[in-house]
């Protein structure tokens, strides 16, 4: 803890009243929008990197870099209209050429975690100065939706082919705040963008994130006056917070989900675990859970009980694939016609604490269906590095969510997703998921998602448990707060009373 006690006295110092200190549930990995892929992270860039377009509290697209948008009757091409007078940190001048540089590199870029996310994007054309065409493959639903995130962000070009793959240790946006320093497991210190083109709606000189992967640490710290701000408070905090007038709790359901990733094909231990190579096994080990229970006891009720990769609220949610109930003889039963009573794996968790609660409640409800679950605590940025080499039986992972479901699926499931950690690969799921993506009608869109639901159900490349509501903690003073189902903390508004 000494770390931490020093990270505060030199944010203290500098601080004053003018500096928002928000506590982070992990260390993001690495600050570069091409290239960075968690969910904390996000919420570093929500200071740092503007986007071409952002969410609304309903999820609705509203504009930010680009001020309008429009599609062609074909819908293969989308135009955007961009915001005048808008300046990188680094003084560079935002345009359509800034516009055409970076969707480019989030394409081409070696390591890219956007290629996914815009592989249908043809070609970019700098209509005029303030107008972007993006002209497309085929017709793309998600499109919108992906340019409200981190492949919408925008760095500066000049910075950015200056610093090549290095530009992450020292990014340059255009958002409300620039980057100052970082300190890894330390802190990350942004300071207000004098030439911001929305200046009026900032009103701290500092920001400083601290990431505290302990949730009783992180509240000890909201409560002792060392952080104005927590994410993803602790659900067993949420009664004794609620009666404490100095403080705040907002409450958003996430668009993302919890599920356990099964290592099915990524690598070849894949076939030396029976849970990854035997459907039958990977069906004993769903049937052996309890998912209102886990919600209950790993949750505090904080969550909402599902199966597939949106909620059942969702109108994409696939009603032909209910969530299954809790069988533990079938589970038993299964595993014996498998050829093994007493299944074993290892499952990775980060260390956050709501991941360790979870492992440890799926632990004692598989056991009693056999299962022998060893579980292997890691560190957030680490395990996504094993998951991505495949080096996991399996995998305890929280997605984020994306705005349209189409980011909660295909970077997971189709065979060339580009998250695909499971190894999943499957002809018909992959076709189902391309015509999805196609389409701009939500009702044909649906009957697609029913298809690939129907297949994931059977096959269990992930088994999906819940989705959580954000808890959000802060200090009754700081006022302004929007809450977007999307988790990020939007800066904008944010002030002192």
């Amino acid at each position: 803890m000494r770390w931490l006690a020093l990270s505060f006295a030199l944010i203290t110092s500098l601080a004053g009243a003018q500096t928002l200190r928000i506590g982070l549930a992990e260390d993001p990995d690495i600050l570069d929008p091409t290239l960075a892929r968690t969910f904390v992270g996000r919420i570093v860039f929500a200071g740092l990197c503007d986007k071409l377009l952002d969410l609304d509290e309903k999820l609705n697209i509203v504009p930010q870099l680009a001020t309008s948008y429009e599609w062609s009757s074909d819908n293969k091409t989308l135009t955007l209209k961009l915001r005048s007078g808008v300046t990188f940190h680094d003084g560079e001048k935002f345009d359509a050429q800034a516009v055409k540089f970076n969707l480019e590199r989030h394409k081409n870029m070696q390591g890219s975690n956007r290629r996914g996310e815009l592989a249908v994007v043809s070609s970019v054309e700098a209509a005029d100065p303030m107008t972007v065409r993006i002209h497309l493959s085929a017709p793309f639903a998600p499109l919108l939706a992906v340019l409200t995130d981190r492949a919408g962000m925008m760095v500066s070009p000049k910075a950015a082919q200056a610093a090549g793959d290095k530009f992450g240790a020292h990014p340059v946006c255009s958002g409300p705040f620039r980057f100052v320093e970082r300190v890894a497991q330390g802190r990350i210190v942004l300071e207000r963008f004098a030439d911001y083109w929305d200046k009026g709606a900032i009103h701290f000189e500092r920001i400083v994130y601290l990431p505290i992967v302990d949730a009783t640490v992180r509240l000890a710290n909201l409560r002792s006056g060392q952080l104005d701000f927590i994410e993803r408070l602790a659900p067993s905090d949420v009664p004794a917070l609620k009666s404490d007038a100095r403080f705040r709790i907002a409450r958003i359901v996430e668009i993302g989900y919890q599920g356990i990733t099964i290592n099915t094909g990524k690598s070849e231990l894949a076939q030396k675990n029976a849970l990854g190579k035997d459907a039958r096994v990977r069906e004993a080990f769903e049937l052996s859970l309890d998912r209102d229970a886990i919600v209950k006891v790993a949750m505090e009720g904080e969550a909402q009980p599902g199966n597939q990769w949106v909620a059942p609220t969702n109108r994409y949610y696939a009603k032909s694939v209910p969530i299954p109930k809790r069988n533990v003889e079938r589970a038993k039963q299964l595993l014996k016609e498998a050829g093994v009573p007493n299944a074993s794996f290892t499952l990775m968790t980060p260390t956050t604490s709501d991941a360790q609660r979870l492992a440890e409640v799926v632990q004692a409800m598989a056991k009693e269906a056999g299962f022998d679950v060893k579980i292997q605590s890691t560190e957030f940025a680490t395990s996504l590095n094993l998951a991505d080499k495949g080096q996991f039986e399996a995998y305890a992972l929280a997605w984020s969510g994306r705005a349209d479901p189409d980011g909660n699926l295909q970077t997971f499931i189709a065979c060339k997703g580009p998250l695909n950690t499971s190894g999943y690969c499957v002809p018909e799921v992959d076709e189902a998921i391309e015509k999805s993506r196609t389409t701009l009608d939500p009702a044909q869109r649906a009957k697609y998602y029913e298809v690939v639901a129907a297949h994931v159900a059977k096959d269990r490349p992930i088994v999906y448990l819940y989705h959580r509501n954000w808890l959000w903690a802060h200090s009754a003073k700081l006022t302004g707060l929007r809450t977007v189902p999307d988790g990020m903390v939007r800066v904008q508004g944010l002030q002192m009373k």
